[in-house]
């Protein structure tokens, strides 16, 4: 295990770096005027002297591979620089943003694994019955829905047909500090809509894992030997299943983070979605390239992590990969 984090963690660096030099080049090949957007109407009534000292100022005039080795030199000791749209200190932006998308994509990635598992394995055990024709129908029907579409629906029915649940935020508009039983509230919508934008990649997976388990020789010795159903099921077939499912996890991460921004903008979770959008319209060089670093990492964190996780669900695979 250690090996194998270590070659995947050398790995990381030049993709890491290729990652970043690429942000800089797309934005320095992108319409928008930083300078213009850093002034905003301000800009509309400068003179040029003084646009050109802004420019200066930002580090804009420079070009964009030295604005890169420049930005580069700074994170590596730590210091991500200042953002020009939001008007301080990168690391603050992040920090203070980060942790509610984590909340967001943790709490429905585990609802989607949990939900997919159990749907897939009431599936395969009737296979052809009304309840897998019914998932497995709803599940290819979500896998074509976009998740802003959802979200949206989401709203209209709990919030505004219904009213049991916020539209949106992450406390009441009233309130004045942050609990965990609005949180809680405000959650349930966007974790809900999130995971099920996950959902039906898992219950697929996890369906016909477990459907081919249930055909195999050594399930079928286990039923010979007179063990119940449910041991049959749990222990054997689904153990089986699920291997797949590992691997599955690694890859749904990029999918998890473009669908996460999606419903942050469409329930406005303060998250880092918001930031996103802001630095790629403004060109804001430092926190674009310090989020899509930070989005690569996590995708890479993940390929590792279903990687390892594989390795220990099946001893024959081992980790010399």
């Amino acid at each position: 295990m250690a090996r194998l984090a270590g070659r995947r963690l050398l790995l990381a660096v030049p993709v890491l770096l290729t990652v970043s030099f690429a942000v800089f080049a797309v934005a320095e090949a992108s319409p928008f005027d930083p300078v213009k957007a850093y002034a905003g109407t301000a800009g509309l009534t400068a003179s040029q002297e003084n646009l050109d000292q802004l420019r200066a100022n930002l580090g804009v005039d420079e070009p964009f591979t030295t604005r890169w080795w420049n930005w580069l030199g700074s994170a590596l000791t730590g210091d991500l620089g200042d953002s020009s749209v939001m008007r301080r200190p990168v690391a603050d932006v992040i920090g203070e943003r980060l942790g509610w998308s984590v909340l967001l994509a943790a709490t429905a990635f585990a609802l989607a694994i949990v939900l997919g598992t159990c749907l897939g394995v009431l599936a395969a055990r009737r296979r052809g019955g009304w309840l897998d024709r019914l998932t497995t129908g709803a599940a290819y029907t979500l896998e074509a829905v976009p998740a802003f579409w959802l979200g949206l629906l989401a709203i209209w029915l709990f919030a505004l047909e219904l009213d049991t649940l916020p539209a949106g935020g992450l406390t009441d508009t009233a309130s004045t500090t942050v609990t965990f039983g609005e949180v809680a509230e405000h959650l349930v919508l966007p974790a809900t809509v999130l995971a099920l934008t996950q959902l039906p990649w898992f219950f697929l997976y996890v369906r016909q894992g477990v459907a081919d388990a249930l055909d195999e020789d050594p399930v079928r010795g286990a039923r010979a030997r007179g063990l119940g159903e449910r041991t049959v099921l749990l222990g054997h077939a689904l153990r089986s299943g699920m291997l797949p499912v590992l691997t599955l996890i690694g890859s749904r991460i990029p999918e998890l983070i473009t669908g996460a921004l999606l419903v942050e903008t469409v329930f406005s979770w303060p998250g880092i979605a918001a930031a996103t959008v802001e630095a790629a319209t403004a060109v804001d060089f430092p926190l674009l390239a310090a989020l899509t670093v930070l989005a690569t990492a996590a995708v890479l964190l993940g390929n590792l992590l279903a990687d390892l996780l594989y390795g220990l669900a099946d001893p024959r695979v081992g980790f010399d990969g």
